[in-house]
């Protein structure tokens, strides 16, 4: 396996948690979304930490390149979480608007992000971190999965 297989496919797990969300709220199930959107946030922000915890410093360590990709990688990681946050709080309100708009921005910005990571920065990973796969995608999949 590779960093970019594992990280695309917990890409893939963070989509499913979201699509959850929205097929609860398509029942009306305020209380299912919220569930679901707590799982969901719970599994964002786990793979915001193994990356920035975990897979850009040794990128970064690596590389040299600190000012790169993994900076603009943070910055988009950064303005997910006030959307997360926002959507959230939508959804304790039970605002379907706010909730909607909110959720419909984070949709983008995360198919936009996971292609930038996919396929320039993971890529890059592969490439730079090869010797250090085994004991790095261990911590990663034990922050991914506590």
């Amino acid at each position: 396996m590779t960093f970019r297989e594992l990280m695309s496919g917990d890409h893939r797990h963070c989509d499913d948690c979201f699509v959850a969300v929205e097929s609860a709220l398509g029942r009306d199930d305020w209380a299912g979304a919220t569930q679901a959107f707590a799982v969901y946030e719970r599994a964002m922000l786990a793979h915001f930490s193994a990356e920035e915890s975990l897979l850009f410093p040794e990128f970064e360590a690596r590389t040299g390149m600190r000012m790169g990709p993994t900076q603009v990688m943070r910055n988009e990681h950064a303005q997910m979480r006030e959307l997360i946050e926002a959507a959230a709080s939508a959804l304790r309100e039970h605002d379907a608007v706010d909730y909607s708009g909110y959720a419909e921005t984070l949709l983008i910005m995360m198919q936009q992000h996971n292609m930038k990571e996919e396929n320039i920065l993971y890529p890059m990973c592969d490439e730079h971190l090869r010797d250090a796969y085994a004991s790095l995608s261990a911590r990663i999949e034990s922050t991914l999965h506590p």
